[in-house]
């Protein structure tokens, strides 16, 4: 697509890299936990999409799979041949259209708080189009139904004021990327090592939706985050860096 993404990063070494994407209604800065943590060990990468934090704007007509492939851009320019892929909501939607289309760029995938395909999608879909004109007033009135209760008020307070820098334009196309999404035939020739992820309190794609996809991707497992909804790596960062952590350490060890 030819479009400079925003990114941060942290740390260096032989490691295999992991690459965070982050979910409709944030940015990359949702990922500042996971960077300090596995930059430690490895160098870890957080993207924002076309139109979101410091990335060019997104043209008209961009789809998931566009998403995917500004991403794979940007790895390539950083000089990251391949990776493990962690993908939140959103993030799990771009990271499935990413292996779909580039396996051999894909280590493993950490698919969190997310699905295949969402049997209420086209509804949440429809309230976002109606609600993104004002995304403050929309960060607002959802805040609450992301987070398990009772929530930080730090935390919650860092979701409302990343989700209000949301341009609404490119709001509209992560929603349609995400919540229209229908990737069941391709889940199914994932190959690679894949952890599934789920907040235990999570409302917005409850755990039932993330035990399907874990039953859909061939080998792979899943995992419940205690006392997290749909933003599990920022509720409760200690437990998902835990999880995250032993599972791609255990891939390096096979590879």
């Amino acid at each position: 697509m030819g479009i400079a993404l925003g990114y941060d990063e942290s740390g260096e070494g032989d490691r295999t890299p992991i690459v965070f994407l982050h979910g409709v209604g944030s940015d990359k800065s949702v990922w500042r936990p996971q960077l300090e943590n596995f930059g430690e060990e490895r160098r870890a990468i957080a993207f924002d999409y076309p139109g979101y934090g410091d990335s060019d704007p997104a043209p008209e007509g961009t789809t998931r799979d566009d998403l995917a492939g500004a991403i794979l851009a940007a790895m390539t320019e950083l000089g990251v041949e391949k990776a493990h892929v962690c993908g939140l909501s959103l993030g799990g939607v771009v990271a499935i259209a990413l292996h779909h289309a580039w396996p051999e760029r894909v280590a493993s995938l950490i698919l969190a708080d997310t699905f295949a395909d969402h049997p209420d999608g086209q509804a949440i879909y429809d309230r976002s189009v109606a609600a993104s004109a004002n995304m403050r007033a929309f960060a607002e009135a959802r805040v609450d139904v992301l987070m398990a209760q009772p929530a930080d008020p730090a935390v919650r307070s860092e979701v409302i004021e990343t989700m209000a820098r949301i341009d609404p334009a490119a709001y509209l196309i992560g929603a349609e990327s995400v919540w229209l999404a229908d990737q069941r035939e391709r889940v199914h020739d994932i190959r690679v090592p894949t952890l599934v992820l789920c907040g235990a309190e999570d409302k917005i794609t409850p755990p039932a939706l993330s035990t399907a996809l874990q039953r859909l991707i061939p080998g792979s497992q899943y995992q419940a985050i205690a006392r997290a909804g749909h933003l599990s790596n920022l509720e409760q960062p200690e437990a998902f860096n835990t999880v995250v952590g032993a599972f791609i350490r255990g891939v390096d060890s096979r590879s």
